[in-house]
């Protein structure tokens, strides 16, 4: 439950940066960006450094990126995005530009994931590592 909870939050936040970056969002953002953020909070139980998690971030939330456009966008022709016009996409759902974004995000997202669990739960958790 306490991940179902963390999960609403960080797609309620991933909201807010895209009503920030772009003006607007749809709602399956909010779904995609809280399974991504519960994949930052596993990746905070690895113990390897920071760099690497967000590395790892980074190409998790391009990946389910990928597979959210291609369902979304592509099967179910709701036209969420388009990245068609950047330079190196694929199938105008991912590209460079776009992913190199997530690197600073997913550094923000595996940094506040511990610190909103101790907070909201009201534990401290050591196994749940920055670094």
């Amino acid at each position: 439950m306490k991940t179902l909870h963390l999960g609403i939050i960080g797609g309620a936040l991933y909201l807010l940066v895209e009503l920030i970056w772009r003006g607007h969002t749809h709602w399956t953002m909010g779904v995609l960006g809280g399974i991504c953020f519960t994949l930052f909070g596993f990746l905070t139980l690895i113990k390897i450094p920071l760099y690497l998690k967000a590395l790892a971030g980074t190409l998790l939330v391009t990946f389910l990126e990928l597979c959210a456009g291609l369902i979304l966008n592509i099967w179910l022709k709701l036209s969420i995005w388009d990245y068609s016009a950047l330079p190196f996409n694929l199938y105008g759902q991912i590209c460079v530009p776009y992913a190199l974004l997530w690197l600073p995000l997913s550094i923000a997202g595996i940094i506040l994931y511990p610190r909103l669990h101790s907070w909201l739960f009201q534990k401290n958790h050591s196994n749940l590592r920055i670094n």
